[in-house]
């Protein structure tokens, strides 16, 4: 009879996880904290104490399951710090026969897993089943298809599901209300304020170990607040639903000065490392539509963001993968600008967006595209450079959502597979959807000169470079014919002010360091855990 190691990842925290079900009486269920996970991109810390802290209380809630478990904690002087090596040493010492794991979050993972399927232990991939849709399902979907257009997935999904669906039309008689759902901020607005969440004996180790083993990284632990168990997610779930979703819909494209989340949910950590699922959140919005509490475009512009968007970059990754990864269409080649890493710049829209990313490893995800994002589009960032950074600093950023938004949706480095233009946009969106410009030194009324806001010569700076490509496309070209109907003087002008701009603009190869030092990089050795001398209580040996 089959005695299986069950490896439950960081991002898997969930009773209903696919590897857990039917499991034999004697199967052993390992979660493993591993210094090789923590610093192959510089996460920041409140990502990493996000993590320490739901992996140790799902370990408990599975010990209350009377489940047998397994944690290696970071301070364990057998722990090998790699995850492959580390399950395969616990699978020996308990006499094992077979390593069960369902599909990871990163293709690096899923191919490293793969290629241990005939093992002395042999590893078995199970589907992860949590998810609306498998990469099977997209697959099916995407073959035959010459563009693979999210609203055309999205519709699928809605008849496929029945949410929002009244018989075979779309609740509100329209598929999408998103036109309804880009309101600038207003000074009258009151946001709803977090729950605070308290921290136990278990998340207040978890939190001194983070420290003690990541204090260079980004983030300071002292204003902690993502849920670590599933009680404290549901809080955050029932209050989003009661404070901020009936005016998330109107809102969700506005940037503030001063509010990190606005009506915001902040589930995404929650849902992405199990806590959550995304069927009862899709639920429980719909649930507050019909019970009248909340209007279609705030009930259906959420549902979309998680049925349409997430299902559908989560499958764009696993049909796409490996040679999405290194799709550079524009051929970007500069590193990533300094400030990214420390905030210092005199530029208010990216100063607040990184420091409030700094500060709460969160920031939307309008901050993150027409803010972070189309500041690297504009600059010519390397995908690579901008896409660990993306999955450094956010606690919701695994690489199969991370990356098609960054490397497709942002940078259009997949050369429009997933967005049919490049979301590109001059200081006067930003002064359209925001507070900061009020803030700033820089007018984006202006084009060039001193005050001129950077975006604006940036703007026009790329289009002109980028024409051979993009010209053609008919979604940019009433940009294109206004390109072409400015003075050469006004053009030589803008390419004169983007020019002195990048030239100035200080970048880095790593955590805070300039190109020219050697920075913090994926390839810098620094997977050496600071021991604990302290014995270590035999509740981390079960």
């Amino acid at each position: 009879m089959s005695k299986p190691l069950l490896l439950v990842l960081g991002d898997q925290l969930s009773l209903s996880l696919s590897t857990l079900q039917n499991a034999p009486a004697d199967a052993v269920v390992a979660l493993c904290e591993v210094a090789e996970e923590a610093h192959y991109v510089p996460h920041h810390i409140h990502k990493i104490g996000l993590f320490l802290a739901a992996m140790r209380h799902f370990a408990q809630a599975l010990r209350e399951k009377s489940f047998q478990v397994h944690y290696s904690a970071l301070d364990d002087v057998d722990n090998t710090h790699s995850l492959i090596d580390e399950a395969e040493r616990i699978a020996q010492q308990y006499g094992c026969d077979e390593i069960r794991v369902a599909r990871p979050g990163e293709w690096r993972l899923w191919e490293a897993m793969q290629q241990r399927i005939d093992a002395t232990i042999p590893w078995r991939l199970i589907e992860d089943e949590r998810f609306f849709t498998t990469p099977d399902d997209f697959s099916q979907w995407a073959s035959g298809r010459k563009q693979l257009r999210l609203e055309y997935f999205y519709r699928e999904q809605r008849k496929r599901t029945g949410l929002l669906m009244e018989g075979d039309e779309p609740a509100g008689g329209k598929w999408n209300f998103d036109h309804d759902n880009r309101q600038p901020i207003k000074a009258a607005l009151d946001f709803p304020d977090l729950p605070q969440h308290g921290q136990d004996a278990l998340t207040k180790a978890a939190l001194a170990d983070a420290e003690r083993h990541f204090s260079d990284h980004m983030g300071n632990l002292a204003n902690f607040n993502l849920p670590v168990t599933r009680k404290q997610a549901l809080v955050d779930l029932k209050h989003f639903m009661q404070h901020g979703l009936s005016q998330f819909g109107h809102y969700q494209d506005a940037i503030s000065d001063t509010a990190p989340f606005l009506y915001h949910s902040r589930l995404s950590a929650a849902m992405n490392i199990g806590l959550l699922s995304p069927h009862e959140v899709c639920a429980a919005a719909e649930q507050r539509y019909y019970d009248g509490d909340v209007p279609i475009n705030a009930a259906e512009g959420f549902i979309r963001q998680i049925l349409g968007w997430r299902e559908y970059v989560r499958g764009l990754y696993w049909t796409q993968m490996p040679d999405y990864k290194s799709a550079n269409q524009l051929g970007f080649e500069r590193d990533l600008p300094t400030f990214y890493w420390n905030a210092n710049t005199d530029m208010r829209c990216l100063q607040r967006a990184i420091q409030m990313t700094i500060d709460n490893s969160y920031a939307h995800h309008i901050q993150r595209l027409m803010v972070t994002g189309n500041f690297a589009l504009l600059c010519g960032i390397k995908p690579e450079a901008l896409c660990d950074w993306y999955l450094a600093v956010y606690a919701d950023a695994s690489e199969w959502v991370e990356l098609p938004n960054t490397l497709g949706m942002v940078l259009h480095a997949d050369g429009g597979l997933m967005g049919s233009k490049p979301y590109c946009a001059s200081g006067k969106y930003i002064d359209k959807m925001s507070d900061h410009c009020q803030h700033c030194r820089y007018s984006p009324k202006q084009v060039t000169g001193p005050k001129a806001c950077p975006f604006n010569s940036l703007y026009w700076h790329f289009l002109e470079n980028n024409a051979e490509r993009l010209n053609k496309n008919p979604r940019m070209k009433l940009i294109y014919a206004s390109l072409s109907r400015m003075s050469d003087d006004k053009r030589e002008a803008m390419r004169q002010q983007a020019k002195s701009f990048l030239a100035q603009l200080e970048t880095s190869t790593g955590y805070g360091q300039s190109s020219h030092t050697q920075g913090y990089s994926r390839t810098t050795s620094n997977v050496a855990i600071k021991r604990n001398t302290t014995s270590k209580s035999d509740t981390n040996k079960e």
